[in-house]
């Protein structure tokens, strides 16, 4: 393999790194290590990043290469191989790019390249970029505050996959309130709060998600205070999102509120219509799903929760796949219109039962029953969140149809379910799908 061509390969790419820097980062740590006519054979660090790249970036990678070549290329990867040494064994290991953003908290999918920007949220999305290049400098903290869906988590780990694709030894958390609170009851709980006060104010980046959950709970505001201030005075970086500025979080301490309102506070707007439409489009793209641009404008134009886009998507494209046909506006018009209808009909509770059971392919006995299996108890809360939250049932009627001995369950059962919806968007969408197939609206 001649290094020359390669070192001229990378040198050609060297936008990338403000472009894609996860891209770009990935590439400069391949090593070639043997060309065989039209074979380029590839070395990399582990073998998550060998099955990373080649279930993501290989045809990419393919494609560029062949184009500085002048020729086609094809691309084969191995894995380094590790030296056994007494010296330093460790250095030898090389966590993959997955593992450290799984290890911070982070989604794969939330970067700066897929966030859809309209004139809703392109303050938000500057001030992000800014911190992202010069953390611990502009804007300490970030404060994105908005709505359900309008991109807040986005953009927070956007942030984090930047700082981690410059340095993946940098110390990065994002975390829910609850969780960072958990965290704190548990740590008290073994009596170890130094190792507590070591894993949070050592970070590069901590990222609080909901922060307002916080409110009005003593030791965790007292904790957090402190946190806020070990990590700022060493040069770190805070970014928080809430559904609500600093002066309307009620039951936050003065103190936080005034560290709060020291840097930047962005309100993000609901995404107007050719940003749902972008979102849309990007949400296709993402799960492959072939959609016309005009059923995507009709969409938009009738769904306006952003988190709900994606649960139409997948309820059309299940439609889609039963008539064989693509996803055009006619499927979209004749959905909708089916909805309409369906609305017409008064739906009672054994509905929701009946359509969260097939969901999940679960027994409508079971439901029922007094069994704990961890899958049958979730289904069973799901039910009880949707009783109560789309028939407006009290919590004794919704007791009495799940048959539990008291209201104190459907209590925890709501909360639950909510904390998932916050935290979980995966199990957003699904819930999303239920509710569409019942034409109801969360």
């Amino acid at each position: 393999m001649e290094l020359s061509f390669w070192k001229s390969f990378l040198e050609s790419n060297r936008d990338l790194k403000n472009k894609n820097r996860i891209f770009y980062s990935i590439i400069n740590s391949l090593i070639p290590i043997e060309m065989n006519n039209d074979e380029i054979i590839i070395s990399c660090d582990s073998d998550g990043a060998r099955k990373y790249i080649i279930n993501n970036k290989k045809a990419e990678l393919e494609e560029m290469i062949s184009a500085h070549a002048g020729r086609k290329i094809t691309l084969s990867f191995v894995v380094k191989e590790k030296k056994t040494t007494k010296e330093m064994p460790l250095l030898n290991f090389q966590p993959s790019v997955e593992d450290v953003f799984r290890k911070a908290g982070l989604d794969t999918h939330h970067n700066f390249d897929n966030f859809a920007v309209s004139t809703t949220n392109q303050v938000a999305f500057a001030a992000s970029q800014a911190v992202a290049q010069n953390p611990g400098t502009s804007y300490n903290p970030l404060f994105l505050y908005g709505g359900v869906g309008v991109g807040k988590t986005h953009l927070a780990q956007a942030i984090a996959h930047n700082i981690l694709n410059e340095n993946k030894e940098n110390k990065v958390i994002f975390c829910s309130g609850e969780r960072f609170m958990n965290d704190l009851i548990e740590s008290i709980r073994e009596k170890n709060t130094p190792k507590f006060r070591k894993k949070y104010r050592s970070l590069k980046l901590i990222i609080v998600d909901d922060i307002q959950f916080i409110a009005g709970k003593q030791t965790v505001q007292e904790e957090f205070f402190h946190t806020f201030n070990s990590i700022v005075s060493a040069g770190g970086q805070v970014v928080l999102t809430s559904d609500r500025q600093p002066h309307e979080i009620r039951n936050l301490e003065d103190r936080l509120r005034s560290r709060f309102s020291g840097g930047l506070i962005v309100d993000i707007q609901q995404p107007n219509f050719e940003l749902r439409s972008a979102i849309l489009l990007i949400k296709a793209r993402e799960k492959n799903i072939k959609i016309d641009i005009e059923a995507a404008n009709a969409i938009a134009e009738t769904v306006l929760d952003t988190r709900s886009l994606e649960g139409t998507l997948l309820s059309l494209y299940a439609r889609a796949l039963d008539s064989q046909k693509n996803i055009d506006l006619m499927v979209v018009e004749n959905f909708f219109q089916n909805t309409k209808e369906q609305t017409k009909k008064r739906l009672n509770p054994q509905d929701i039962i009946k359509r969260v059971c097939t969901f999940y392919n679960v027994k409508q006995s079971h439901l029922k029953s007094t069994s704990r299996v961890s899958r049958i108890a979730l289904v069973r809360q799901i039910v009880m969140y949707l009783l109560r939250k789309q028939l407006d049932l009290n919590l004794e009627e919704v007791a009495y149809i799940t048959k539990r001995k008291d209201h104190t369950t459907v209590i925890y059962a709501v909360s639950k379910i909510e904390n998932m919806l916050m935290r979980d968007s995966s199990f957003k969408g699904e819930i999303d799908s239920i509710v569409q197939s019942l034409s109801l609206s969360t």
